[in-house]
C-alpha cells in the first residue's frame, strides 16, 4: 500500500485552474522531489494534499486512508516565510505545537511528548537551543526548527515546501542527508525544490509539476531536454539544460 496516492487532483483557486489531473503514488522508503517552475503549482499541491486548500476534484489517500483520518500521520515544512517568528516563545515550545493533534488542544504535554521534541531537535543538532526564543534564531536554524516540529509528531510521511530557500551551503548539506536518512528508515519524503542540482543527486524519484504531472521517475531516467522543455517551457539553448547535463 503507498504511503500517499494522489489520483486526478484538480485545484481551482481565485476561479483560475492551478492544477489538473495531478496523479502520482510515494511509496515508504522514497525521497521524491517535485520540481518546476515558479507559479507551477508545487506549494498549492502539498496545501491540497494536507486539506488546507480544497480540491476541484479528485482524492488524497494516506496509507489508504482519508487525511480527516490520517493527518496525524503526516508532517509538514511550510516555507520559513509562513512562521510567526516574533512570536515569543522557546524553541521547544515551538517544536512542541508540532504535536497538538496527539496531545489534544488546551491539554499540557506529557513525558512522551517531550521526549519527542528532544529527539527531533537532536535529529535537526538543534537540541542545544532548546530553551532560546525562536525570534533570536538565524534562517538556517528557524529552517530547523521547522523540520525538527514536523518530525516530533514522528510521521509516516514528510512533507517539504522549499525547505533550502536562503539557507547557506552546510545547512543545506546537514538537511538534505537528514531527509535522505528520513527516507532509507522507511519514510516517505516529498520535497518541493528549486535546486534542480540537489534534487538530481539526493532524490530518489523526481515529479516534474507544471500544472500537471509532466514526468516522473528516477533521475537518470529523466534525462531527455524535452521533458525538462515541457515541464519549464525553454528553449533548447536555455542554461538549465546545460546545468542538468552537468549534473
Amino acid at each position: 500500500m503507498s504511503m500517499l496516492e494522489v489520483t486526478d487532483l484538480a485545484v481551482r483557486l481565485g476561479g483560475r485552474r492551478v492544477l489538473r489531473d495531478v496523479s502520482l503514488s510515494v511509496e515508504g522508503g522514497e525521497f521524491l522531489g517535485l520540481i518546476g517552475p515558479n507559479g507551477a503549482g508545487k506549494t498549492t499541491l502539498l496545501r491540497a494534499i494536507l486539506g488546507i486548500v480544497r480540491a476541484e476534484s479528485g482524492t488524497v489517500r494516506i496509507e489508504g486512508e482519508p487525511l480527516a483520518r490520517a493527518r496525524s500521520r503526516v508532517g509538514y515544512v511550510p516555507q520559513r516565510t509562513e512562521f510567526a517568528w516574533d512570536f515569543p516563545i522557546t524553541v521547544e515550545e515551538t517544536v512542541m505545537t508540532g504535536r497538538v493533534r496527539r496531545i489534544g488542544w488546551l491539554r499540557r504535554p506529557g513525558r512522551a511528548d517531550f521526549d519527542a521534541a528532544a529527539e527531533a531537535l537532536e535529529r535537526v543538532k538543534m537540541d542545544h537551543l532548546a530553551e532560546r526564543p525562536v525570534g533570536e534564531l538565524s534562517g538556517g536554524q528557524r529552517q530547523r526548527v521547522l523540520v525538527a516540529r514536523a518530525l516530533a509528531l514522528h510521521p509516516g510521511l514528510l512533507l517539504l515546501d522549499e525547505p533550502f530557500t536562503g539557507l547557506d551551503m552546510p545547512t543545506q548539506d546537514l538537511l538534505l542527508e537528514l531527509f535522505a536518512g528520513l527516507a532509507a528508515e522507511g519514510r516517505a519524503v516529498v520535497m518541493s525544490t528549486h535546486d534542480l542540482v540537489g534534487a538530481m543527486h539526493q532524490c530518489s524519484r523526481l515529479c516534474l509539476v507544471n500544472r500537471t504531472v509532466v514526468a516522473d521517475g528516477p533521475p537518470s531516467e529523466l534525462d531527455d531536454p524535452a521533458i525538462w522543455m515541457s515541464a519549464f517551457r525553454v528553449q533548447a539553448d536555455n542554461p538549465l539544460l546545460g546545468m542538468l547535463k552537468a549534473a
